[in-house]
């Protein structure tokens, strides 16, 4: 059988790089290290390639990056008050890496884990056994990552998991979009324009645990048709205040749904790309990068603040405590599979 995409395989210091290929001539290079998103070639209107993630030079200025750039987020992407849920009457204390909370899976999460690589025709299978404890979650948990880049230049990722004890799972992907493609030290997404289909936020408190529902009307958060970033981040807004720009979460359903539906789009003047968002999940979290300054770029450079873009779909933040609002899928229990499934589609206009 013949495919429209390919996959090739390179080593890269002391992990594996993929290379997913289309026939429109689009990469993308994923590692096995924290299945990490670390770059994606995508032509401008004018056919010129350009990486659109933001990235480091090696494997281990990911290790050593606090900016989860490009990486699976596990057990639990986001936040949880305090480290504390409880599940079947137990209380569980998972570590709190970010002040009095827990951030992203925890210091040693998935996006610092090697996952297990397997190559299906145009199909890349990363897998990870976490152990029953890691970061103080309970089960062993089995999860899958499958990336996939047709011909259309649409990447899929798709995440299943598997528990033999009861525990919190909330996964997503952390890669950073600046459609631009520059890499000059100046660059940011300030001019970029963007909408996201929904109407209600969570708001959130000073240490960006969810605190209310937000209607979104009336205010800067308010991306129902298309909005520049610059403009919006200029707006007087105490949420806005507090995070430093958007770290906020967009509620797109309250439950489980097996629809897959275009919730954001993003589009760069300058070059033309869009950037289409799809997903099953109930939450995106739309995150304007407002602590990358001084973070370690590409070539030896240091990116400044806003200079990507975050587009995270899945659970709510501190959803395993948000009794009825986060689905059934803030709790994932033996027999059960997590599944959730996200489409990125790169075009030029």
């Amino acid at each position: 059988m013949t495919h429209s995409t390919s996959i090739t395989v390179h080593r890269w210091g002391n992990v594996q790089l993929f290379t997913l290929h289309n026939e429109s001539g689009m990469q993308i290079d994923i590692s096995d290290l924290g299945a990490t998103l670390l770059s994606w070639r995508a032509p401008d209107r004018d056919g010129r390639f350009a990486d659109v993630l933001l990235g480091h030079d090696a494997p281990d200025d990911y290790l050593n990056s606090t900016a989860f750039m490009g990486a699976i987020i596990g057990r639990w992407a986001n936040r949880i008050r305090d480290g504390q849920f409880v599940i079947d009457g137990i209380d569980y204390q998972v570590e709190c890496n970010e002040g009095a909370n827990h951030l992203h899976g925890g210091s040693a999460g998935f996006h610092r884990q090697m996952w297990q690589a397997r190559i299906d025709g145009a199909t890349l299978i990363l897998s990870l056994r976490s152990e029953a404890g890691a970061a103080g979650f309970p089960g062993n948990l089995e999860v899958s990552v499958r990336y996939a880049l047709d011909a259309h230049g649409t990447l899929s990722i798709d995440y299943e998991a598997h528990t033999d004890a009861p525990t919190a799972v909330n996964l997503t992907n952390h890669a950073y979009f600046n459609l631009s493609g520059s890499i000059a030290p100046a660059a940011d997404i300030r001019d970029h324009e963007i909408t996201i289909a929904s109407d209600a936020i969570f708001a959130i408190d000073a240490g960006s645990i969810p605190v209310a529902r937000q209607d979104v009307s009336g205010t800067a958060f308010d991306l129902r048709q298309p909005q520049s970033i610059r403009a919006r981040l200029d707006e007087s807004n105490e949420q806005l205040k507090l995070a430093g720009g958007f770290d906020h979460c967009y509620v797109l359903h309250d439950g489980n749904t097996q629809e897959l539906r275009t919730v954001a789009m993003v589009y760069d003047p300058s070059s033309g790309r869009e950037l289409q968002v799809a997903t099953d999940a109930p939450g995106l979290q739309f995150y304007t990068g407002n602590h990358l300054e001084g973070e370690t770029a590409r070539g030896g450079a240091r990116y400044r603040k806003h200079a990507g873009l975050c587009l995270e779909a899945g659970g709510f933040p501190n959803g395993i405590n948000m009794d009825g609002l986060a689905g059934s899928n803030a709790v994932l229990r033996p027999g059960e599979s997590y599944r959730q499934r996200t489409r990125y589609t790169l075009r030029a206009r």
